[in-house]
């Protein structure tokens, strides 16, 4: 077996596989993928497919409290973890290790070091590039040091869940917090968020916090905003496997007071995986853009948006790119993302605190007859942000039920430069909700309707 190949990728993730696929296809080059863990990575096993899996049915369960003409709709437990664990594969990679030796990418398992100019130490062995070697690594949750010692939930255990707990305390605001709270929610738990800022999902448009804000409460979530947590102590803290209570009640304290829950799952953030690489030990540092040209990094790890359909675009590109293909991409590509609350958040583009000179229009996401259509009691809204110069968008925020499906139009929009003018012409089938975006065009001003001179 060879040990030396074009490139090596460590870290076998989608971002992973992708570069490595894109980097040799067609090229006639080779690559070899190593990876500790499952290949197919976080968002396979733990992250993106688990939570939509348990988050679409309790989404359709919801919609027939919403709907007049159907019964209510409840959550079977035993039937949604066994789709989720349909939808991981039972935690079984086989099929994706096929799939890599069926693209021609060699495989090897364990952790990769860095031992020199492109060689990889794994276990006994050690590959070499004659190319490049690619971090692929992903990143891994932050855990403050007050929760050191409770055994703490990560987002693994949310997705993962066995044994739902009676009350559980989410730490954090952002995305992984909201969307856990939605389905252990629904699974049973009374949650509580302590957020520390001053509303949920503050890379979002505000408007979008506040319809996500009341439609937890709703669902009989405790959001407590600003809460600074000073301490939190746990008895019989202790690993007892993926999903299941890590011990005995944990109390949170808050100054004076304290918050008493059977789990507590941490969401304040992740950081890039670079610690096991031996990156220092090499004098190379943990800033990618310092780096020699035969070390890349991509994704994740590269300190880029964490978002495995970021981390898979610039895979693509890159791995062309190591190939010898083509270098340009567009300028200011926009970072697309749904949050699968209910109801959803889907924005692309940058927030308008960021875009003063725009021309903005908002409104309500029942305003069309196929977005009313979808709830009897449609809330949310529809944003689009124009710039006055060129009339073309330059940031979309949809908050409604199944509002991610309208999202890449917007980002189409955004990379092709597409001018309003020419977007009245893309008509809308009636009812569905895309009629949303006739309603936003007829607000801008009359001029801006028209071609830019």
């Amino acid at each position: 077996m060879t040990d030396e190949y074009d490139f090596i990728v460590i870290g076998a993730g989608p971002v992973g596989e992708n570069v490595a696929q894109y980097a040799t296809e067609h090229s006639g080059l080779t690559a070899v993928l190593v990876e500790s863990e499952l290949l197919g990575g976080e968002c396979s096993y733990y992250a993106c497919m688990p939570s939509k899996a348990l988050l679409r049915p309790i989404e359709i369960a919801s919609d027939t409290k919403h709907l007049d003409g159907v019964t209510d709709a409840g959550v079977d437990l035993d039937g949604l973890l066994k789709r989720r664990d349909y939808w991981v594969s039972n935690y079984d990679d086989s099929g994706q290790v096929k799939w890599a030796e069926g693209a021609g990418l060699a495989v090897v398992r364990g952790s990769g070091r860095l031992t020199g100019e492109r060689t990889v130490r794994v276990g006994d062995r050690t590959l070499s590039a004659r190319r490049a070697v690619v971090v692929a690594t992903g990143s891994t949750p932050v855990v403050p040091p007050e929760y050191a010692d409770v055994a703490a939930w990560g987002s693994r255990d949310a997705t993962g869940v066995q044994e739902v707990p009676e009350r559980l305390v989410i730490v954090g605001g952002g995305v992984v917090a909201c969307e856990a709270a939605t389905w252990m929610a629904a699974l049973g738990s009374r949650v509580t968020m302590l957020v520390r800022g001053d509303r949920l999902l503050a890379n979002q448009e505000s408007f979008a916090s506040e319809v996500v804000l009341a439609a937890l409460q709703d669902a009989g979530v405790d959001v407590r905003l600003g809460a600074k947590v000073t301490g939190c102590a746990r008895s019989d803290a202790r690993d007892t496997g993926l999903g299941r209570v890590h011990g005995g009640v944990v109390t949170v304290t808050l100054g004076d007071d304290t918050v008493e829950a059977d789990e507590i799952l941490l969401a304040v953030g992740r950081r890039p995986r670079l610690a096991e690489l031996g990156l220092d030990e090499r004098g190379l540092g943990t800033d990618p853009a310092k780096w020699p040209d035969w070390l890349v990094a991509v994704g994740d790890a590269s300190g880029e948006a964490p978002l495995t359909h970021w981390g898979k675009y610039r895979a693509r590109v890159i791995g062309e790119r190591l190939a010898g293909g083509p270098a340009k991409e567009p300028d200011d590509v926009p970072v697309p993302q749904v949050v699968f609350t209910d109801p959803q958040v889907a924005q692309v583009g940058p927030l308008t605190s960021a875009l003063p000179d725009a021309e903005v229009v908002r409104v309500p996401f029942n305003a069309a007859g196929g977005s009313a259509l979808l709830r009897d009691d449609v809330t949310g809204w529809a944003q689009l942000a124009v710039d006055r110069s060129t009339r073309t968008v330059q940031a979309a925020t949809f908050v409604g039920p199944q509002a991610g499906e309208l999202l890449h139009a917007a980002t189409i929009a955004i990379v092709g430069r597409v001018p309003v003018a020419t977007l009245r012409h893309a008509v809308p089938s009636y009812p569905t909700a895309s009629e949303l975006w006739l309603r936003l065009l007829e607000e801008l001003p009359r001029e801006m309707r028209e071609l830019a001179g």
